[in-house]
Order: C-alpha cells, then structure tokens, then sequence
C-alpha cells in the first residue's frame, strides 16, 4: 500500500492543480498556492513536480490522450446529427482543459512542450474535420470542392481553438466559470458546425439548423449560428 501513495498524490496535484488553472487562468497559480491549496509543504509538491513547466507537460499529456480518440474517430461521422455529437465531444476536452486555450499565447511563449507539441495537434484538428466533411459529401449530405473543404476545416480548427478566448474576451469574470460550461459549449459547437451549413444539400441542412436551433443556450437568443441558418435556408 504504501507503494501507491506517491501515485496517489501525484494525481491529486494535477487534479488541483487542473481546478485552480481553469478557474484562475495558469499565469495567476503560482506552485506556493497549489501547495497551500492541497495542504501539503512546497517541497513535497516539488517532490513529485520540481518544476510548475512539469505540471503543465502533465496535464497536456492527460489533454492529449483525452483529445486524440476523439480525433480518430472523425471518419465514423454518418450525418448531421453524429457531427453534432462529434463536435460536442470535442468541445467538452477543450472545456475540461480550457486553461490551455485561454493562456494559449502565454504558454507557448514559455514552454518548449508546447511550442513544438501544439502544431501537430492543429494538425489533426484540421485532418480529423476534413475527415467529417470528406464523409458528409460521401454520403451526399454535403457539396464542396476540395479547396473549400481544406478552407472550411481550417476554419472550424481555427473556432475550435479559439473559442473560449473569445467567450473570455465577452466576459473576463464568469465565462469560463463551471456554471457556464453548458452554454458555453453549446454555442461554440452551434458556431462550428455553423460553417458547414452553406455546403449541406436541403434536407440535411434543414436538419441540422433544427438540431441547431434545438440546442440554442436560451439566455443568449439569437446569435450568428442562426443568422448563418436562416441564410443558408433561404440561398
């Protein structure tokens, strides 16, 4: 038994750690008040993690291993409703984790992991929702050219990943609270698979502005997800 404490505690610091980066963005968490938090002595939080750049690595690691089935699994999306499953999915890691998406440009600056890890992650980002849009026409839910699909799957990488920079640029003091998970996933994934709309033939594009409206966050209306909806009807 005693072999496993270190393990034991080992995840206990990553898992407050994880809480106090989410909530208070990793810039402001310093290792003294990870520490303080968790009750334990600084040196043995050293102990397990000598450098805060090792906790970060840590939980990118536990990112990595959560996003990249996800990612995979891009080609079993059938129609509208698995990409509405599929993007959700998505945006509930990048919620799990958005410490790593609102300090994006802070961490890159700083940590040589990431600098050379994140790049690869676009990566499959754009291969996984080329993959869906490849599919989506397969099935003939979805016209578009080759030039158009690699524009669009950058730029749902680009919403993706940029998301909750802009949910925390609208509201810098309850955005990226636990209480606005729901909503704020929900129009993130509304927004990105938005931009599919145009592409789709009628019915799966009537179907997935229903299954759009169907899911719209009630305390935030009307938004461009349904204004791209209601154009793309009427086009």
């Amino acid at each position: 038994m005693a072999k496993k404490a270190p393990r034991r505690t080992a995840e206990r610091i990553l898992e407050v750690t994880l809480a106090l980066f989410n909530r208070f963005g990793e810039p402001n968490v310093s290792t003294t008040l990870i520490a303080a938090e968790l009750r334990i002595s600084p040196g043995n939080l050293y102990y397990h993690y000598p450098a805060k750049d090792e906790l970060i690595n840590s939980l990118y690691e536990r990112y990595q291993k959560a996003l990249l089935p996800l990612l995979s699994a891009a080609p079993e999306v059938r129609d509208v409703e698995d990409a509405w499953f599929f993007m959700h999915s998505l945006f509930e890691r990048v919620w799990e984790y958005r410490f790593l998406y609102r300090d994006l440009g802070d961490l890159l600056t700083r940590n040589r992991r990431l600098e050379t890890d994140i790049q690869a992650v676009l990566e499959l980002k754009r291969q996984a929702f080329r993959a869906v849009l490849a599919h989506l026409e397969h099935t003939g839910a979805l016209s578009i050219s080759p030039e158009e699909s690699d524009l669009c799957a950058t730029q749902m990488v680009v919403m993706l990943t940029w998301w909750l920079s802009y949910e925390y640029a609208r509201d810098p003091r309850h955005a990226l609270e636990d209480a606005q998970a729901q909503s704020a996933l929900l129009r993130g994934a509304r927004h990105v698979l938005g931009l599919i709309l145009p592409y789709l033939q009628v019915e799966p594009r009537e179907h997935l502005r229903l299954l759009l409206l169907a899911y719209e966050d009630p305390t935030h209306g009307t938004d461009g997800a349904d204004a791209t909806a209601a154009g793309a009807k009427s086009a």
